[in-house]
């Protein structure tokens, strides 16, 4: 009898709920400290939010609720897609002739590629119903761009994308897609904003970054009057909220398989993707039903923020526009060297993911862009999927830890999230395949740069 490699979910058991994690924190014993306003440095409150979100999307980012509804609209367009594939990576399991059993939850399958549009339609939609008329954001390597672009178009919004310069120049078909759905893409950091103007003329070779990039489409937003609304495509309670639907589906998919993973694996830049796959497993960890269940976040070397960022309050945005928000950071100013993992490229990580790191139940990994790409290839050689640089990252902890396995002789369940496809990254598999990908090294002395600007405010505990 053929072994099952691939579980689908029908349409009819897609989620119809959000998972939120903050009840699940606070039951552990562990306190979310509030974010603090940028001037005043006290706790926002809703109210601080409006210039920015809609009141239910600020409502979803304080709420306390365990189960959220998803919308009717928003389900209607998720169903061009959803639920995405779970697929046991049998070839790849047995290239590397190890015990473990190897699942991956497939986010390309949407149609702009990645994960990024399970919250991007959300936002769209809540925008739409508070009557927003154009939306501003930031994208890296471009994929929350593309989704956000494809959202606003499909609910008769305007938008606006703020693209990390080194990313506009690496992936110009990027830009392109974004274009098609009819967003207009300014490369970031540029004269548009005073933000970008400040940039510039400090740096005017500035390769940009996620930091730089949110502040001028948080300025274009803040100083509208309220006519430009700003969409956040990771860190934010909301944002890893609309995600959990990859996690609630890999759940039931698990299931379907016969099979409990022992080990969570995905790549951080934010946070969003990995916390969207595993925030539905890691309630069982802190309600102590899977105690010795682990997580695994993995990072690019050249921005390791959970492997070497501090654990304090700090700017979300490089300019100092956004609010203040407790997280794992290598400072608001530091700026990664421009590794074709572009959207991993940010200084900071989302609060919720960074006090579980903080509190022991979610390990990190640093790796670099070579070894990265290494994975990549190996996985595309065998499962026959060309994954994005930053899902790469996935793939190479997942390869490390089936081969501690084999050492091991022991059977290990590991699953990762495939968080998107690389079609738009061929000239980071050209300059691979070619030998002429740099070996960036992270530079302490540039962190401790920007580590001497954090915010005045009082160290975390």
């Amino acid at each position: 009898m053929t072994e099952q490699t691939r579980f689908d979910l029908p349409q009819d058991r897609m989620p119809t709920s959000w998972f939120n994690i903050m009840p699940s924190i606070v039951q552990a014993g562990m306190q979310p400290l509030p974010p603090l306003h940028p001037a005043t440095k006290e706790p926002v409150g809703p109210a601080d939010l409006l210039a920015l979100f809609p009141e239910s999307l600020i409502l979803q980012e304080v709420s306390t609720d365990e189960w959220i509804d998803i919308p009717g609209a928003v389900l209607d367009v998720y169903r061009l897609w959803r639920p995405s594939p779970l697929q046991r990576a049998v070839r790849l399991e047995q290239a590397l002739q190890t015990p473990a059993r190897i699942y991956y939850k497939y986010e390309g399958v949407s149609p702009a590629g990645s994960h990024k549009p399970n919250t991007a339609i959300a936002q769209a939609y809540y925008n739409k119903e508070a009557g927003t008329k154009r939306i501003a954001t930031e994208t890296g390597a471009g994929q929350w761009g593309s989704a956000v672009s494809m959202a606003c178009s499909f609910f008769g919004i305007d938008c606006q994308v703020f693209m990390v310069k080194a990313s506009y120049e690496q992936k110009p078909y990027r830009r392109v897609f974004m274009e098609t759905f009819g967003a207009e893409v300014v490369a970031s950091p540029s004269p548009t904003t005073q933000a970008g103007k400040k940039i510039l003329e400090e740096n005017p070779e500035s390769t940009g970054s996620l930091g730089i990039a949110i502040s001028e489409a948080v300025e274009t937003a803040a100083t509208s009057g309220g006519s430009i609304k700003y969409a956040l495509g990771s860190v934010l309670n909301h944002v890893l909220l609309h995600q959990t639907v990859i996690g609630l589906e890999a759940k039931a998919q698990m299931e379907l398989a016969g099979d409990t993973p022992d080990v969570v694996i995905g790549c951080v830049g934010g946070g969003s993707n990995y916390a969207g796959l595993a925030y539905p497993f890691i309630a069982d960890r802190l309600s102590g039903a899977k105690p010795a269940m682990r997580f695994l976040a993995t990072e690019p070397a050249a921005c390791p923020t959970l492997t070497k960022g501090t654990f304090a309050y700090d700017y979300g945005d490089t300019a100092g526009m956004a609010p203040m928000v407790a997280m794992y950071t290598l400072g608001h100013t530091f700026v990664p060297a421009p590794v074709h993992a572009g959207g991993l490229r940010y200084h900071g990580d989302a609060p919720s993911l960074s006090m579980l790191v903080h509190g022991g139940h979610i390990e990190a990994a640093a790796y670099t862009q070579n070894d990265v790409f290494e994975s990549a290839i190996q996985f595309a050689k065998t499962e026959g999927i060309v994954a994005a640089p930053e899902s790469a990252h996935a793939i190479r902890g997942a390869i490390n830890e089936a081969i501690a396995a084999r050492d091991a002789n022991e059977e290990r369940v590991i699953l990762f999230g495939l968080s998107g496809h690389g079609a738009f990254d061929m000239q980071a598999y050209d300059d691979y395949l070619h030998g002429r990908l740099p070996e960036v090294e992270f530079d302490p002395a540039a962190e401790e740069r920007a580590m001497a600007q954090l915010p005045d405010v009082p160290p975390i505990a």
